[in-house]
C-alpha cells in the first residue's frame, strides 16, 4: 500500500511536457494564499479561461522585456511559470482550476525580490488585464486578493 502511494505521489507531480523538473512538494489550493471569489462575475470580467490565459502570457511577456525586472526573469522555467501563474489566477478567479504551484513563500524564496521589484510586475499585471479589457473594478478586486501575499514575496 506504501509504494502504491509513493508511486501514485510521483506521478501527481510528473514532469509537464516543456517543463524542467522539480522536487517534489506538496501540491494544494493552500498553496495559492486565498481563497477563490464566489460565483461567475470574476471569472466573466477576465473573459473565462481564455482570457486568463491571454493576460498570463502578456504578463509574462512584458515582465521579461522590462528592462526593471528582466533579471528576475532569466534562467527561469517560463513555461511552469506560464502555466502556474495561468492556474493560481483561475483559481483565485473561481474558474474551476487546482493550484499545483508551490506557497507564495516557497515559490519566491531566495530570489532578493524587492518592493520596487513587485511594484513594476504590478504595474505589468495592471497593463496586461487593461490589454485584455477587464473592468477597473474587476482589476482592483484581483490585486486586493493578492496584496496580502507581498509579505511572502518581498525579500528586502
Amino acid at each position: 500500500m506504501l509504494i502504491f502511494a509513493l508511486t501514485l505521489a510521483a506521478a501527481l507531480q510528473a514532469t509537464p511536457p516543456g517543463e524542467e523538473p522539480v522536487a517534489p512538494y506538496p501540491q494544494s489550493n493552500a498553496n495559492a494564499g486565498t481563497v477563490p471569489f464566489k460565483g461567475t462575475a470574476m471569472l466573466e470580467a477576465f473573459h473565462g479561461r481564455a482570457g486568463i490565459d491571454r493576460v498570463t502570457d502578456t504578463l509574462i511577456a512584458r515582465n521579461v522585456a522590462d528592462p526593471r525586472i528582466s533579471d528576475i526573469f532569466k534562467n527561469q522555467d517560463l513555461v511552469r511559470l506560464r502555466r502556474t501563474l495561468s492556474e493560481h489566477f483561475c483559481y483565485i478567479l473561481g474558474g474551476g482550476c487546482n493550484y499545483t504551484g508551490r506557497g507564495m513563500k516557497e515559490a519566491h524564496k531566495d530570489m532578493g525580490l524587492q518592493v520596487a521589484d513587485l511594484a513594476a510586475m504590478i504595474e505589468n499585471l495592471q497593463a496586461a488585464m487593461t490589454k485584455e479589457g477587464v473592468p477597473f473594478f474587476a482589476q482592483n478586486r484581483l490585486l486586493a486578493k493578492l496584496a496580502p501575499m507581498k509579505r511572502d514575496v518581498v525579500e528586502r
